[in-house]
């Protein structure tokens, strides 16, 4: 083989790869899209943020709503600061040399009730918010009671404004 040939087979080899790495890249963006669409087909369709959705309300309900959500929410604080401690004390459990099993599996069961108790706060004090409502508003505001993480609405590359999920509370 001359040196023409190498050059000509060292191209297309580059040339190949180069194909190869973007096919597969192309793969794995397109799985994760699918992925993602697919949970989200699997989630309540919440895609505004609580205060947006409250922005509707005539203003003296808003205020209404707004502090007794927000003392329902200061209410259950705990039960979710609860939740991330005894999830983080089972995950340094997990990775210590002295792993118990039992023990890991009785925090993360400890963590489990008490997120479900905390919801369970939350909820109860959604639906007695509801319960004053005017049909209306109660139609527009009962979007709270799906189960979602905090949104958080940023511009798309496109310019449109779309949900991105921020995983907190749900």
């Amino acid at each position: 083989m001359n040196a023409r040939t190498l050059k000509i087979a060292l191209a297309a080899s580059v040339a190949l790869n180069l194909f190869a790495v973007a096919a597969g890249a192309t793969l794995l963006v397109g799985r994760a899209n699918v992925e993602h669409r697919l949970d989200a087909q699997h989630r309540a369709p919440r895609d505004r943020s609580f205060l947006t959705v409250v922005e509707g309300l005539d203003p003296a309900v808003r205020e209404r709503v707004r502090d007794t959500l927000r003392a329902s929410a200061l209410a259950a604080h705990p039960d979710f600061e609860e939740t991330r401690l005894k999830r983080r004390e089972a995950i340094t459990r997990a990775r210590s040399a002295d792993f118990d099993p039992a023990r890991v599996s009785a925090l993360l069961e400890q963590s489990r009730v008490a997120e479900l108790r905390g919801r369970a706060r939350l909820e109860a004090d959604a639906v007695s918010v509801l319960a004053t409502l005017e049909p209306a508003d109660r139609a527009a505001l009962s979007e709270i009671l799906t189960r979602r993480g905090r949104i958080v609405v940023r511009e798309k590359a496109d310019g449109k404004a779309g949900p991105e999920r921020s995983r907190a509370a749900g």
